[in-house]
């Protein structure tokens, strides 16, 4: 048995984000437990290019791998690119071979999607029926797809500096109840997902209601801040790593700065997901998740389409690795 190669249309293909919620829940849930080897992932920073690569790797389950992705923000204009490009190389946990190589960054889209209804699912309110979307590109689109499997939503209100951007993604969703607004409406949404690249806050405390469930999804590298430390400050804040988020997640700022100290953070969402520490305990909470990212959300992912494209006889098998010898 050679290596799965698996390209981009066949990882969409393969792709239900049902069964990507499932598998980064029940990977988060190990984590919590302390099943899990999971390295913080290590950056190449590429300041000449206005980007950076990130290696990503992770080890549970009789699973191990890596992602190696990038962040180029002026990939679309000069590059005609996706800004997050990502590789995955699942590999054999027992003797290093490569099981696959695959496309890693609708992988990455969809398990960013996943994580937020992970948390959304411990961290808002039951009566949730509205989503705010801060952005509307890659990010935005799966976090409303994720959402909208755990949450039965009424109204989805949206922003994005691009009214271009704002009208495409109302189009590509017009089967959803969709509105376009300011940022503080916005903000007056039950559940608020926000996936900008901003370095200084655009979520203002004083436009955040109590209740508020807020998925923080665009701070992934150091300097980034999307929502004032205040916010940050009167909520229960949930994230995916310790170590990650403190040096470059929607924290890394406040804590850095001396504005927030680390013993804030309530807990990881692996905890909660195990039952060690709760999540919402009342409707008048507002609540953080801030999710960096973690590799083995990419691996459990990952090794389901791995599962299932052996399964199907998809993509295409190649000797990648030298066997002489063996």
């Amino acid at each position: 048995m050679g290596t799965l190669i698996l390209d981009a249309e066949t990882v969409k293909e393969l792709l239900n984000m049902r069964m990507v919620i499932d598998a980064v829940e029940d990977v988060f849930r190990e984590r919590g437990k302390g099943n899990v080897n999971m390295p913080s992932k290590v950056y190449v920073e590429l300041p000449e290019y206005n980007g950076d690569f990130r290696a990503m790797p992770a080890a549970f389950n009789e699973s191990a791998g890596v992602k190696w992705v990038n962040v180029h923000p002026d990939n679309e204009k000069k590059h005609h690119l996706p800004t997050v490009l990502a590789t995955i190389i699942y590999s054999d946990p027992h003797n290093g071979y490569p099981l696959a190589v695959m496309d890693g960054t609708n992988i990455t889209d969809y398990r960013t999607g996943a994580a937020a209804a992970v948390a959304t699912r411990y961290l808002a309110r039951n009566d949730s029926s509205t989503l705010g979307l801060i952005g509307c590109g890659a990010q935005a689109r799966t976090q409303l797809m994720a959402i909208r499997e755990i949450v039965d939503l009424d109204k989805v209100l949206v922003h994005d500096i691009s009214k271009e951007h704002e009208e495409r993604f109302k189009k590509e969703f017009s089967g959803h109840n969709i509105e376009s607004a300011p940022i503080e409406e916005v903000l007056k949404s039950d559940i608020v997902s926000t996936t900008t690249p901003v370095r200084s806050p655009m979520v203002k405390r004083k436009w955040v209601q109590d209740g508020t469930h807020i998925n923080a999804i665009g701070a992934d590298a150091q300097g980034k801040q999307e929502l004032e430390s205040g916010i940050l400050l009167d909520a229960k804040v949930v994230i995916d790593d310790v170590e990650q988020a403190t040096h470059s997640g929607e924290v890394n700022v406040s804590i850095s700065t001396g504005v927030m100290k680390p013993e804030h953070i309530h807990a990881t969402i692996g905890e909660i997901a195990a039952g060690i520490k709760p999540g919402r305990e009342n409707d008048r909470e507002i609540t953080v998740f801030d999710t960096t990212g973690l590799g083995l959300q990419d691996i459990a992912t990952a090794r389901v389409l791995y599962e299932m494209a052996r399964e199907k006889g998809l993509g295409i098998e190649v000797e990648l690795v030298d066997r002489q010898g063996m």
